[in-house]
């Protein structure tokens, strides 16, 4: 034997008579048989692996997904964009992604989760006497400014017009 390997080999004797067990790998999962290999994203564990196959996986169902590998007995359910919260569908649920929600027109959208839109607002009406600095788009709110002496504006504006003399 090399030098040090008696050590490791001691421990590793150590850790079966404790009961401890070597960890499962990134891609696989624990059960009371060994470690299985995950599914992929798309598919959900529908049975667990033998010595004589691997895990049997099935894919998700119609309105459900799975967007990363996974040891899960179950899809995740798919998101619907509810028009109540001003929120519609930008890509719909696909079995590897769930539902993208973007804004209705009118608003944006005041709360993201990556390109996923999960609250939206109603864009801000310039009062008489300002006018729209900047139009409102889906991710940003409409910015206004007030009018100088001498011009006006109704609110809808883009730019404020002089007093006729």
């Amino acid at each position: 034997m090399r030098p040090g390997s008696a050590a490791v080999f001691l421990i590793l004797l150590l850790n079966v008579s404790t009961g401890q067990t070597l960890t499962c790998g990134p891609y696989s999962y624990e059960t009371p048989g060994g470690c299985c290999p995950v599914c992929p994203p798309g598919g959900w564990v529908y049975e667990d692996c033998t010595d004589l196959r691997s895990t049997f996986c099935k894919p998700c169902t119609d309105g459900t997904f799975m967007d990363h590998p996974t040891s899960r007995r179950q899809c995740y359910d798919c998101k619907s964009c509810d028009e109540g919260s001003a929120l519609k569908m930008k890509t719909s649920c696909t079995i590897k992604s769930d539902t993208v929600c973007e804004p209705l027109e009118g608003f944006y959208c005041s709360d993201s989760r990556k390109d996923d839109c999960v609250e939206a607002k109603k864009h801000r009406r310039c009062e008489p006497g300002e006018y729209i600095r900047e139009l409102g788009t889906s991710s940003t709110d409409t910015v206004c400014s007030t009018c100088s002496d001498g011009t006006f504006s109704n609110g809808t504006f883009t730019s404020c017009q002089k007093h006729k003399q």
